[in-house]
């Protein structure tokens, strides 16, 4: 796939700027605060409709504006397509294909694939679980975009259940509380097993690449293991079993959560394993370490979508070159030759052989405006 053009409007700090993309790799340059992460960030939201560094559409509209617009053409296989995302600072996002609205927002996934690998990244192996879930759930959606539409569905449940336990903590006696707990049970072990069972699912597939990445990165000295460990105990990822499972712990833990008026058991509270030589990557990997699991994972995440969706998705490194020694630097660029339509972020040209720039087309970012290298 290759993202021919993109137009920001009202976006970030971008008024309105068109970006004619020429070369299979494009390296934008500037100094920091002045544009070139966000114009990955917009690819990012074309991608997975989330964005890494925001979660509210009204710090994505420019101050003062109502409405923000991202539209891109990309050519595929299949043919070419216009999309456009629009952002409102109060109210629902809409999006197009090809002019036409899209109702439902899961049927614009997966049009556009791009894997992004920021300095942010780093906190996936030292961070807390929440960072690894966010990051085992954008893949998903790109593996598969109904997984949007579940892990939805799973959270309202959880909002609703937990609202429902806010209000009624301390009640543990009550015939009534007890049969309407049991309806959100029900409903949370049903659909919190559909996230169970994909996260397991895709972590069996992107973990053996990963460690065959990290091997060949590392020399082979160190053995990546990469687990998913769900919440909930999980013997086989039969439908059935999951969600017997999932009843069967929630039953044991209702007087706990009553006490604290929050849901303890489901997804929400999945670990996602990274263990070098079968010792914990956060507690003992050394920065060197750390990094190199992470663009293992990276490099893991393009394998595998390239292999589902049977076409490179995009590669966005946005100021990562910066956070890599020498030899890393130098695998990343290796493994994505011009295999990978890539947008990169610096503040300097100096980390690129004349080979890379020769090849590449080097756009300047300054104050929100790009400019073309004369």
């Amino acid at each position: 796939m290759y993202l021919k053009t993109l137009n920001l409007r009202q976006f970030r700090n971008y008024q309105d700027q068109k970006v004619e993309f020429n070369a299979a790799k494009t390296i934008l340059v500037g100094n920091n605060a002045q544009g070139k992460s966000n114009l990955l960030e917009a690819v990012e939201l074309l991608a997975t409709l989330r964005s890494h560094r925001m979660t509210r559409d009204r710090d994505l509209v420019q101050e003062g504006e109502a409405i923000a617009q991202i539209n891109a053409t990309l050519e595929r296989q299949t043919g070419i397509s216009d999309l456009t995302l629009t952002l409102r600072r109060n109210g629902r996002r809409s999006v197009a294909i090809n002019g036409e609205s899209i109702r439902r927002q899961m049927d614009f996934l997966g049009v556009l694939n791009a894997v992004q690998f920021s300095s942010l990244d780093l906190d996936l192996v030292r961070g807390g679980p929440e960072g690894r879930r966010n990051w085992l759930d954008t893949l998903l959606i790109q593996l598969e975009p109904v997984y949007a539409h579940i892990l939805h569905q799973y959270n309202h449940v959880l909002r609703q259940r937990n609202a429902f336990l806010k209000g009624h903590v301390e009640m543990l006696n009550a015939t009534s509380l007890q049969s309407e707990l049991a309806v959100w049970d029900a409903q949370l072990a049903t659909t919190g097993t559909r996230v169970i069972r994909r996260r397991d699912r895709a972590i069996q597939r992107l973990a053996p690449i990963a460690s065959a990445w990290h091997a060949s990165i590392s020399g082979s000295t160190e053995v990546l293991q990469i687990q998913y460990m769900p919440n909930i105990p999980l013997e086989n990822n039969h439908p059935e079993e999951v969600q017997q499972a999932f009843l069967a712990k929630i039953q044991q833990r209702t007087v706990a959560e009553l006490h604290q008026g929050t849901t303890l058991v489901g997804p929400h509270r999945d670990e996602v394993e990274l263990t070098i030589n079968q010792t914990p990557a956060r507690q003992y990997g050394s920065q060197g370490q750390q990094r190199t699991l992470v663009l293992a994972l990276k490099l893991a995440e393009l394998q595998l979508i390239e292999e589902i969706v049977q076409e490179p998705p995009l590669l966005l490194l946005d100021d990562v070159l910066a956070e890599l020694d020498l030899s890393r630097q130098n695998q990343l660029l290796d493994a994505i030759q011009d295999r990978f339509q890539t947008l990169i972020t610096t503040t300097h040209l100096g980390s690129f052989d004349s080979q890379w720039l020769k090849s590449s087309q080097i756009l300047f970012v300054k104050a929100g405006q790009i400019i073309p290298n004369l």
